[in-house]
């Protein structure tokens, strides 16, 4: 009764901030103007607000809302799932190397002069690309499986975050290194419908194997022995689960560029509020990280006269944060 209680303040919290993410900006939406535009999509209503309004809710509020949502769920469930299958609370979502091969397709797109699309599309492909690159490296690793994965990453990581920096070098400092940078910070500016359809398929796929075997990987967190002896198969588990989170963490970087703590940070925090059985924080993990990035965004966009990237500011809330769950004696786990 107490956690369907949590979940259900979590579920009003969101839906709260979802609405107020609508009124709050440069171009201010009364709340009537906001349901009135978006009945007339349904009932015939008589317009009572400028054209350019309707332009501002359903081509740059929307679109930027959502995705803020999409990405705070999926980056938070795939540290949260990547803490667990690796039994290691520093574990975040780019620890296979998928947010450095995203880096990489993004940078190599802006210096190719490919169109904006396909710089979502190369950071994909390089963030997918690159996990596999390191699955591949850690089935001939000797020793611990976990070990090689995570040593793998590192390698993996490092190797990219080095192209990136050479792509860096040679492009153009007027206008192709400042484009470059900026994603790198990560950003919801400019989000566009297309850029919330393109995430939703890949992340839908990965969310739906994550909330379906949330118990098994309850299982997962107390070793393959004892995993094997309830009849879990850990390291199949431990396959998929690597394959779904992957699956989010690449679409979450390739719209939004490099967003850091929010896999750490948010995970850590959903534990403190239900607790650890998976059953119950994955779910409450997705409601938080959404919330969160809603939060996040409404400050990066109306703190100052220019928007603050989101990386800078989830940084920012994230490391004092960790350094308070830290110095508590008491496991993160």
């Amino acid at each position: 009764m107490k956690k369907k209680k949590i979940f259900i303040l979590m579920v009003i919290i969101l839906i709260i901030l979802f609405f107020a993410s609508f009124f709050i900006g440069r171009y201010p939406i009364k709340p009537s103007q906001l349901f009135g535009i978006l009945g007339s999509k349904i009932f015939p209503i008589e317009p009572f607000w400028a054209a350019n309004m309707e332009n501002t809710v359903f081509n740059v509020r929307i679109p930027r809302i959502i995705l803020a949502c999409l990405v705070g769920c999926s980056l938070s469930v795939a540290g949260a799932s990547y803490q667990g299958i690796f039994q290691n609370p520093m574990a975040a979502p780019d620890i296979l190397g998928a947010s450095s091969g995203a880096a990489f397709g993004a940078a190599l797109a802006i210096v190719l002069n490919l169109p904006s699309a396909m710089t979502t599309v190369s950071a994909f492909v390089f963030s997918i690309g690159t996990v596999l690159l390191v699955t591949f490296i850690s089935k001939h690793a000797g020793g611990s499986k976990i070990l090689g994965l995570v040593l793998a990453g590192i390698m993996v990581s490092s190797l990219f975050s080095a192209g990136t920096s050479f792509l860096k070098l040679i492009a153009d400092p007027n206008n192709q290194l400042p484009e470059i940078t900026y994603w790198l910070m990560g950003s919801l500016a400019g989000a566009k419908m297309k850029d919330v359809l393109f995430a939703a398929v890949p992340m839908a796929v990965g969310l739906v194997p994550l909330v379906l075997f949330r118990w098994r990987i309850n299982v997962v967190t107390m070793g393959d022995d004892e995993a094997r002896s309830i009849g879990v198969n850990a390291q199949k588990i431990r396959f998929w689960v690597i394959i779904a989170s992957t699956l989010i963490t690449a679409a979450s970087v390739s719209v939004s560029g490099m967003i850091g703590w929010v896999g750490l940070v948010i995970p850590h925090l959903s534990r403190k509020v239900i607790g650890n059985n998976y059953v119950h924080l994955i779910p409450a993990t997705m409601l938080i990280g959404a919330g969160f990035m809603l939060l996040v965004d409404n400050v990066s966009r109306n703190l100052l006269a220019t928007e603050i990237p989101l990386g800078i500011l989830t940084a920012v809330i994230g490391t004092p944060f960790f350094i308070y769950l830290i110095t508590r004696k008491e496991d993160l786990m």
